[in-house]
């Protein structure tokens, strides 16, 4: 007599316990981001910016302001915002360790594949899951974020700018993609490595690669500006830099000098009537994250295809041993 499939309900439910820790950590780490946050936007952008108001009407006199509630306020938005660029990579170590790598070493995955339910199911599941999780929680502190950023500018003098890159990337639904791929990066390690430190180690790998190209390839995925100005002017306009250099007499572009001494430098700039860049203005910032974050899901796709095409042959080659072990027993058995 077979076993009849685990019932899907059951499924989630032994995911859910086989993995409490996990889920209890992940909601603690989402409700403690979610208070400062929330703090961030309220009082402590508040006396920040009360205490910006105090040192601006000091003039050139000296006087008393709250130098404590700005660098409070500063350090604890960076805080926050360095734990949210981190998620994708936590998410990325602990699925590599514990959510296939684990269970493929101790030979879980393998007796719920003999007893419950398909290999293919219970990868379905176990992405599935923890997916709706990750976005929730990340969704969720991605657009407290960036209501708290948004308190600070025009009242705070040390607020950071909208392309900051640790600002840009925990302030959008890019880090909610990235944290995705880190899922299915780490996913994918511990298939193919198939034990927790492997994987642990192989998922971060891959996720900082991911992170990296996204990095690369993010100014070029939407048309920038360019602005030019003479040489007394220097470069103009504010953003996020693709390209700055030299215009000629002609209008041709020429590269940035690095001069080693004065001479080359006025031999480079002879050639020059001004100054070209080319970047992406805030009014960019919303099809940046858009176009980065369709990239980073496209690439959370082929993830998610190698998975099953990595178990596919993982449960293939343990199905081509098994007449082996069987004989094995068989001839143990008898002798």
């Amino acid at each position: 007599m077979t076993a009849s499939p685990l019932p899907r309900p059951r499924l989630v439910r032994w995911l859910l316990r086989l993995h409490r820790p996990a889920l209890y950590g992940w909601s603690g780490l989402v409700v403690v981001l979610t208070g400062l946050l929330i703090a961030l936007a309220g009082p402590l952008a508040d006396a920040s910016a009360a205490a910006w108001r105090q040192y601006d009407a000091c003039g050139m006199s000296p006087c008393t302001y709250d130098q404590a509630a700005i660098l409070r306020y500063k350090d604890w938005y960076n805080y926050a915002t360095y734990a949210l660029d981190a998620l994708p990579f936590l998410v990325a170590t602990w699925a590599g360790a514990a959510l296939t790598g684990r269970e493929l070493e101790s030979g879980t995955a393998r007796l719920a594949w003999t007893q419950s339910t398909s290999p293919a199911r219970w990868l379905a599941v176990r992405l599935a899951v923890p997916a709706l999780a990750v976005t929730a929680g990340t969704g969720l502190l991605v657009w407290l974020h960036h209501h708290a950023w948004a308190a600070g500018q025009g009242r705070i003098d040390t607020a950071k700018t909208w392309y900051d890159v640790a600002t840009f990337y925990a302030g959008g639904p890019i880090t909610a993609a990235l944290a995705l791929a880190g899922l299915t990066a780490g996913a994918l390690a511990g298939l193919l490595l198939r034990r927790p430190l492997p994987g642990l180690i192989l998922g971060a790998v891959l996720t900082s690669g991911i992170w990296g190209l996204t990095q690369e390839l993010m100014p070029h995925l939407w048309p920038a500006v360019t602005a030019t100005s003479s040489l007394k002017q220097g470069f103009t306009g504010s953003g996020i830099s693709v390209e700055q250099g030299l215009v000629t007499r002609t209008g041709a572009h020429l590269p940035a000098p690095y001069c080693s001494s004065d001479a080359s430098c006025h031999a480079v700039l002879a050639k020059a009537v001004g100054y070209y860049n080319r970047y992406h203005p805030h009014s960019h910032y919303w099809p940046l994250q858009l176009t980065s974050t369709a990239l980073v899901l496209a690439v959370t796709g082929l993830l998610v295809l190698a998975c099953f095409l990595v178990l596919r042959r993982l449960t293939g080659a343990l199905r081509a041993a098994a007449p082996g072990r069987a004989a094995e027993a068989t001839l143990v058995t008898t002798g």
